[in-house]
C-alpha cells in the first residue's frame, strides 16, 4: 500500500470538483473558516459569517444541466453566492453557462408581497483554468452596463455580479514574495498535489496562515475518500462527455433532417419549374398552330420566335 504522503502527492488536487467542495463546503468549522478566507480574498470584502446551503455531495449524475458541485453560500446579510470550480473546458459555452447561473440564482428569490428593492445581492464566483476574457486581469467582475460602461443602476443598488477567476493567467514563475493573496491561493490550487516537493508550496505551508488552513483541510481527506473522489470525478465527467456526445448526435440529426428538407424543397422547386416550362411550351405550341392556320409560313414564324425551323417542328410533335 502507498504511504499517506504518496497518496497526497499523486491525488490531492483542488481543481477536482469533488475535492474543492469537500475542502470548502463540508459542514464543519474548519471548512467554514477556509471558505470565509477564500471569499475574503477573491471578493475583496470582509466575510465574517457564511452558511453553505448545499454541503451534501451529489449522488445522481444523470442530470447535468445545472450546477452539480457548486457551493450555494448565504452571507449574514442574506447575500447569496454560487461558487464553482470549473476544471474542464466543455464544448458547451462557458460564458453563457455562467450568465445562466447568475440569472437563475437571482430569479430564485421569493418576491411575493415585496418590493423589487428588497431583492438581495447575488454573486456567481467561478474558477476555471482556461483563458476566456481578453485582458490581463486574472479576476474580473461583470455587472449590467451599456456600451460605454455606464451602469444600468447605481453601484450601491447593483444586485447581480459575475466574478470570474481565470487561473490560467497566473504567472507560475513569479517570485512568491511578489504574489498577492489571490495569486498565492491560485498557485496552491494548481500545485497542492506536489506538496512539499514544490518550493513555493513548502514556504507557504510553513509561513502563510491561510494556506496552512487549506493544507490542513486537504490532509483530512483519507486515502479511501481520495479514491472515492477520483472515481466520482471520473464518473461525473464521463457522464458530461456522454451528454455532450448525445447533444452532438441530436444536433447532427437535426442538420441531416434539415438537409433532407432542403433537398425535398429543391426537388419541389425543380418539379414546379418543369411544370412551368411545359405549360409555356404548350402555350407556344398553340400559338404556332394558330399562326400556321392563319397562313403564316414556317420561315416567318421561325424569325418571329427566334427559333430554328427544326425547333418549331419539335414543339409541334
Amino acid at each position: 500500500m502507498p504511504t499517506r504522503n504518496e497518496v497526497l502527492i499523486r491525488s490531492a488536487n483542488l481543481l477536482n470538483d469533488f475535492a474543492f467542495k469537500y475542502v470548502f463546503g463540508e459542514d464543519c468549522k474548519e471548512a467554514n473558516d477556509a471558505l470565509k478566507s477564500l471569499l475574503t480574498v477573491f471578493l475583496e470584502r470582509s466575510v465574517n459569517k457564511v452558511v453553505v446551503k448545499n454541503s451534501e455531495m451529489v449522488k445522481d449524475y444523470s442530470k447535468m444541466k445545472s450546477p452539480r458541485l457548486d457551493l450555494l453560500v448565504e452571507f449574514d446579510d442574506r447575500t447569496t453566492l454560487d461558487l464553482e470550480m470549473q476544471l474542464r473546458q466543455t464544448k458547451d459555452n462557458l460564458p453563457i453557462r455562467f450568465s445562466y447561473y447568475l440569472a437563475r440564482l437571482h430569479g430564485s428569490q421569493e418576491l411575493e408581497g415585496k418590493y423589487y428593492g428588497e431583492l438581495k445581492e447575488t454573486i456567481v464566483l467561478v474558477f476555471f483554468n482556461v483563458n476566456l476574457i481578453d485582458n490581463n486581469r486574472m479576476c474580473n467582475t461583470f455587472t449590467l452596463r451599456n456600451e460605454e460602461g455606464l451602469s444600468f443602476v447605481e453601484e450601491s443598488q447593483d444586485r447581480m455580479k459575475l466574478r470570474t477567476v481565470e487561473m490560467a493567467k497566473l504567472d507560475l514563475n513569479k517570485p512568491l514574495k511578489d504574489m498577492n493573496e489571490q495569486e498565492k491561493m491560485i498557485y496552491y490550487f494548481l500545485n497542492c498535489h506536489k506538496g512539499m516537493d514544490d518550493s513555493k508550496i513548502k514556504v507557504m505551508i510553513e509561513s502563510d496562515g491561510v494556506i496552512q488552513m487549506l493544507e490542513k483541510r486537504v490532509e483530512t481527506i483519507s486515502d479511501d475518500r481520495w479514491k472515492k473522489i477520483i472515481e466520482d470525478f471520473q464518473k461525473l465527467h464521463e457522464n458530461e462527455e456522454r451528454m455532450e456526445l448525445q447533444l452532438e448526435i441530436e444536433e447532427a440529426n437535426k442538420q441531416v433532417e434539415e438537409a433532407h428538407k432542403q433537398v425535398e424543397d429543391a426537388h419541389k422547386q425543380v418539379e414546379e419549374a418543369n411544370k412551368q416550362v411545359e405549360q409555356k411550351n404548350q402555350e407556344i405550341k398553340q400559338m404556332i398552330q394558330l399562326m400556321l392556320t392563319n397562313g403564316m409560313s414556317l420561315e416567318f414564324i421561325s424569325k418571329l420566335l427566334s427559333k430554328s425551323e427544326s425547333e418549331i417542328m419539335d414543339l409541334l410533335r
